[in-house]
């Protein structure tokens, strides 16, 4: 998808690591937690969504343009690590892990990274190679949005990830999910109303019913589309390819009903 970002905004390392995709993410701290959250966004509806709420629209959905290949669509919101047995000791709960990330107090207790001022966070350094993957899959990546950075320095930072390791572990894992069973679903549907059965029966086909148990889903509007889901992963099989042993169930799959739309470009 042509997302008008403006990739030379992104801090780029002088070396150009055309492997990085294949490094491994590793924690180099607070590395004690059982799961990931991989949150990819439905980007037509996430924008949608903006508009409709009088949000503060961002330059990615003003100049989002129709694609050929509709997969195009199903975008990188972040990677985020659940919470380290390390910070629970310390009395932290889910709710605050996931409200403040690595600025949760009493630990990690790192600056604040603030939704609102995403681009006074610091810019993490990615090699040229990794920064244009990240934003042909991440609109708000770079540009006017700097969402790299806030998603960095909130689930990244703190557990000392190699920046590379992390953006191009969504782009390998966006990429999976892009050429599965379940993306050619998602394309053939675009546009249209589909049932939560068959959107679960995308996702059995391609990697089995854990995989359905794994998946939160995020509706807005009435009638209902889709804006994002979010897939709970195994954290020691971060740096597999996406099988069916991937996944962890999750206690809530979320607020979309039994059919909703898979938006279309256009308000």
């Amino acid at each position: 998808m042509k997302f008008l970002c403006q990739t030379a905004l992104l801090t780029l390392a002088c070396a150009t690591h055309s492997a990085a995709l294949a490094e491994d993410l590793q924690p180099k701290q607070y590395g004690d937690f059982e799961r990931y959250v991989l949150a990819l966004s439905w980007q037509t509806g996430f924008c949608q969504s903006m508009h409709e709420r009088n949000r503060n629209e961002p330059a990615e959905c003003k100049t989002q343009q129709e694609q050929d290949d509709k997969r195009a669509f199903l975008t990188v919101h972040g990677l985020w690590p659940g919470l380290p047995k390390s910070v629970a000791s310390r009395g932290v709960d889910e709710k605050r892990w996931m409200r403040y990330g690595c600025s949760t107090r009493p630990v990690p207790n790192m600056a604040k990274a603030r939704g609102s001022q995403k681009c006074q966070a610091p810019a993490p350094e990615l090699s040229a190679d990794i920064a244009s993957k990240l934003a042909g899959v991440m609109p708000g990546a770079g540009g006017q949005s700097c969402l790299e950075r806030y998603e960095f320095a909130k689930h990244g930072a703190c557990f000392g990830f190699n920046p590379n390791a992390y953006f191009g572990t969504m782009v390998r894992l966006n990429n999976e999910f892009k050429q599965s069973a379940f993306g050619t679903f998602l394309a053939e549907n675009y546009g249209k109303d589909v049932t939560r059965k068959a959107f679960n029966k995308a996702l059995e086909k391609s990697w089995g019913s854990e995989a359905v148990k794994a998946v939160k889903l995020t509706c807005n509007g009435n009638p209902a589309y889709l804006t994002e889901m979010q897939i709970s992963l195994d954290a020691g099989k971060i740096n597999s390819p996406i099988n069916e042993g991937s996944f962890a169930p999750q206690r809530n799959s979320g607020n979309c009903a039994k059919q909703f739309r898979l938006d279309a470009v256009g308000y």
